[in-house]
């Protein structure tokens, strides 16, 4: 499938791989997709976005603040004191010990098999296949002959997970932007 897409498109893919990697996600998901877009897109389309609100630089920091969000609440911490745990001591220990910063140090990097940093392979998940799937099948009813970004934003605008639809601004906006993208790309054609 992957042939069909044009330069542009899979400068998008990678660049969502990269962003993924990045932001320390273990997948590539459609927010991963619609960053990479963002990245690497046509003036046009990432103008298209921009007029919405949606700028890469808007969802970059938003999704590097959901990332950093606390592995364990506040339910977590006390279903842990239930049983004689002070989360809050355990950091405060961690941090006395190693640094400040020795919770967000712990991540480990991608090894291989003989203990040499890979890079890593990083999954697609099931609703970022589908979006790829959708960018295909919007070319194909376009009678498009190859997979451009518009159409990849088109995959991602109707296959969007709920992450992506609240970073475009929710339903509404969404299917506001589908007509915008079907008119850069017959200006395109």
């Amino acid at each position: 499938m992957f042939e069909r897409f044009s330069r542009q498109a899979r400068v998008a893919v990678v660049t969502a791989q990269e962003d993924a990697r990045e932001l320390r996600s273990p997948v590539i998901d459609v927010q991963h997709l619609l960053l990479g877009l963002l990245g690497s897109a046509e003036p046009a389309l990432t103008a298209l976005l921009a007029e919405s609100g949606v700028t890469r630089a808007g969802v970059a920091a938003e999704l590097a603040g959901r990332g950093r969000g606390e592995p364990l609440g506040e339910e977590d911490a006390a279903a842990l004191r239930s049983i004689g745990i002070d989360l809050d001591a355990v950091r405060a220990s961690l941090a006395a010990g190693f640094g400040a910063d020795a919770l967000d140090r712990a991540a480990p990097e991608p090894r291989g098999r003989f203990g040499r940093w890979t890079g890593g392979h990083i999954p697609f998940t099931r609703d970022a296949k589908k979006v790829l799937e959708l960018a295909l099948r919007e070319a194909l009813a376009r009678k498009d002959r190859s997979i451009e970004s518009g159409h990849l934003l088109l995959g991602v605008v109707r296959g969007a997970n709920a992450v992506t639809t609240e970073l475009l601004g929710g339903q509404a906006a969404v299917a506001a932007l589908r007509p915008g993208i079907h008119a850069l790309l017959d200006r395109a054609a």
